[in-house]
């Protein structure tokens, strides 16, 4: 590859010669070639996938359909900032290592997926037993667990950028892989955490149920009564 030119952009110039052959030949792929065309399909079918696989677990964990979505509001956001870093050296100049979308910064963001739903978890989930033991609201119940959960939410994010920061500075072979694996990770955490700590309690007071009107009273009192 030239200097600054991506495996995509290799590809992509020489399927372009290619359509310049005569009738009859064929073009095959090979190596890094191949596993970047087979699993660069699969990409957005992998991501559906792992999106809907948690949110099942999470709609069978807090037994309702709008909590997972609310955990995975930031999802999208976390994303957007692990490829903008992604680019970033690329798109302005930057001094830094420029990986592309590839197998192993795909592996980076399934990961992300998942890590960054356990800041909603924490929230969510304790958000919706304050409401149930202590009969607030859904507002003051969220900004009490924002408050009580940002020490712990602070404390993942933080342990899981420093542990990627050895593959960010790894150097020798196989160092662009586990850059690409670091910088996807490290990048969405950061960014996925500021979005979870503003974003999360906004929809969270308005979609998330609200335990203390009369339906879920006559339930808890029903229930108790049991």
């Amino acid at each position: 590859l030239a200097p600054g030119a991506t495996l995509g952009d290799a590809l992509g110039a020489l399927e372009n010669a290619a359509k310049e052959l005569p009738p009859g030949y064929s073009v095959d792929y090979a190596g890094q070639s191949r596993q970047y065309k087979q699993e660069g399909n699969k990409l957005l079918i992998t991501f559906f996938l792992a999106i809907v696989v948690i949110y099942l677990v999470l709609a069978a964990q807090f037994e309702s359909f709008l909590d997972p979505i609310i955990i995975l509001v930031t999802v999208p956001m976390a994303i957007s900032g692990a490829m903008l870093f992604v680019s970033f050296p690329e798109i302005y100049g930057v001094d830094l290592p420029i990986t592309t979308l590839n197998i192993y910064t795909q592996v980076g963001l399934v990961t992300l997926i998942g890590v960054i739903s356990k800041h909603g978890i924490l929230m969510v989930e304790f958000a919706n037993e304050l409401q149930k033991n202590e009969g607030l609201n859904r507002k003051e119940a969220i900004a009490k667990a924002s408050a009580v959960r940002l020490r712990a939410i602070l404390m993942t994010t933080v342990s899981l950028v420093v542990a990627m920061v050895p593959l960010l500075i790894a150097s020798g072979p196989g160092a662009e892989s586990r850059f690409s694996i670091g910088i996807v990770i490290a990048a969405g955490m950061t960014i996925g955490t500021l979005f979870t700590l503003y974003v999360v309690p906004v929809v969270y007071s308005f979609l998330a149920r609200e335990f203390n009107d009369d339906k879920h009273k006559l339930k808890r009192e029903q229930h108790s009564t049991i």
